[in-house]
């Protein structure tokens, strides 16, 4: 009997928290915190790759994500659909990168907008925000 309810309230307890993360008021504080997260750039293969997987992971509350390379034309990161019954999960066929020619990258601009209509942005140097 013990058992069963410390399960079902360890269930209630997961649910309710993945189920709090799905709006700009839940999710803005974390990316606030995690800006140095938002994206990497990794050489694979002969390309340079961008990495989308933090603001997959905190997509529900994002209405929009847009980067730009080395002061070129903006260009939109199609999010996955959000999934409020886990939020957080990431679709195993959504990729969570593109790419570009190897060494093209000098700088990335990327801006977000929450569901809430307000935005933030950063822009990055390589360095910065490449995986070795």
């Amino acid at each position: 009997m013990l058992k069963t309810t410390l399960t079902a309230l360890l269930c209630t307890i997961t649910t309710t928290a993945h189920a709090q993360m799905v709006d700009a008021a839940q999710i803005r504080p974390i990316l606030t915190m995690t800006k140095s997260s938002w994206v990497a750039v990794r050489e694979w293969n002969g390309q340079d790759l961008i990495y989308f997987t933090h603001l997959e992971s905190w997509r529900c509350g994002l209405n929009a994500v847009t980067y730009t390379i080395n002061d070129q034309e903006p260009k939109t990161w199609e999010l996955a659909p959000c999934d409020e019954a886990n939020p957080i999960a990431i679709p195993d066929e959504h990729l969570v990168y593109t790419d570009f020619p190897l060494g093209s990258i000098e700088t990335l601009r990327i801006d977000i907008t929450y569901d809430d209509e307000t935005t933030d942005s950063e822009t990055y140097a390589r360095a910065a925000i490449q995986i070795q």
